[in-house]
């Protein structure tokens, strides 16, 4: 059996490997090393700060009205996604034992899930550490998101826009990088014009 990694285990003792969790995926099956690693980066402080405003027409835009796009991966998808859920459906046979070919349709379809799941996981990565690249202060809204999905009209797209994998992982580069970063409640935070600070009526999915 071939083993990939992300990660080069030589560099590490076995006593900073504290535990090992295998996992199974739609496409293979996966294992975790949890490392005892104190990670740090050097960073080129400038002085510079920002202030970003989450939102889902835009992923987000920072205090200089600069923005990054919202990719919809979920929405860009969903064609392909109800295709294969009705392949698995017309395979699906209740009372009976399943054919190669539900199984093989149940597995194309956990597949697409898992790629969407990685794709928003990646750009949130990537977007997060650009951010703290590139700034030595950042302040961005502390959204309730467990409290906002509850919306059924906007729950999907929030889901797609991944702000609690991007929140998280601006959190773990700030640390590493030596950057404050600072939650602040998200009270008017969106009506506050990010050129003059007017405050300007907006809604959810138009900010």
């Amino acid at each position: 059996m071939d083993l990939w990694s992300s990660r080069d285990l030589v560099w590490y003792s076995e006593k900073q490997i504290s535990r090992v969790r295998v996992i199974r995926r739609a496409d293979g099956y996966y294992a975790q090393f949890l490392v005892d690693w104190d990670r740090r980066e050097e960073h080129g402080f400038q002085g510079k700060m920002t202030g970003i405003d989450l939102g889902l027409k835009e992923f987000y835009t920072d205090s200089d009205g600069n923005t990054v796009e919202n990719p919809r991966y979920l929405r860009k998808s969903e064609r392909r996604l109800k295709m294969l859920q009705r392949r698995v459906s017309k395979k699906h046979i209740l009372g009976k034992k399943q054919s190669n070919r539900y199984h093989k349709a149940r597995k194309d379809l956990a597949k697409q899930h898992l790629k969407i799941s990685r794709q928003r996981e990646d750009k949130a990565r990537k977007d997060a550490l650009a951010l703290v690249k590139s700034n030595d202060l950042i302040v961005y809204e502390d959204l309730k998101i467990q409290n906002m999905v509850k919306n059924h009209h906007l729950a999907k797209s929030i889901s797609d826009a991944s702000w609690y994998q991007f929140t998280r992982w601006l959190q773990y580069f700030a640390k590493v990088h030596s950057v404050i970063v600072i939650a602040v409640p998200p009270h008017n935070t969106t009506v506050d014009c990010s050129c003059c600070g007017a405050k300007v009526k907006k809604t959810l999915s138009g900010t």
